[in-house]
């Protein structure tokens, strides 16, 4: 039998958030917050369009989630984020208490776990979900603005 609401279903609609950001010349991460297999928040990352480096797709996401759900806990929540969270996105997950975090593509330099930054000890981790689109998306990009350059 094949769930319907599993991790690839919801990646996907991360990816989709990955690919507005790249439409729009943001790096094209894409981020999206569930509770019992709904959606309540999607995002991309922002940081060229608000000129603000903390827009990162999954801050967006748990500032859209925290107002769905009326306080700033995510617990029974879950992240699905195109690119492993960086350090200051995985502080932030920690205050929240998001208890699951599914990430597509490693960061091996910027990633949290490349970065050693401690998630809450509730929240579990699951990486590698749609790895391979989530890397080509990025790869496109950069090859794309290394030419513009």
């Amino acid at each position: 039998m094949i769930l319907p609401f599993d991790d690839t279903y919801f990646m996907k609609k991360a990816l989709q958030e990955a690919e507005a950001a790249y439409e729009k010349g943001e790096v094209p991460i894409g981020a999206i917050i569930v509770i019992d297999d709904r959606i309540i928040a999607r995002a991309h990352n922002l940081t060229e369009q608000l000129n603000d480096v903390t827009a990162h797709a999954e801050m967006q996401a748990i500032t859209a989630a925290a107002n769905f759900l009326g306080g700033k806990y995510l617990q029974n929540c879950t992240m699905y984020v195109t690119l492993e969270p960086c350090q200051m996105c995985a502080g932030a997950l920690y205050w929240s208490q998001i208890s699951k975090i599914v990430f597509g593509a490693k960061d091996t330099e910027r990633g949290c776990g490349a970065m050693g930054t401690k998630l809450h000890p509730k929240t579990k981790i699951t990486g590698g979900v749609m790895e391979n689109e989530a890397s080509e998306l990025l790869k496109r990009f950069f090859i794309e603005r290394r030419n513009l350059n």
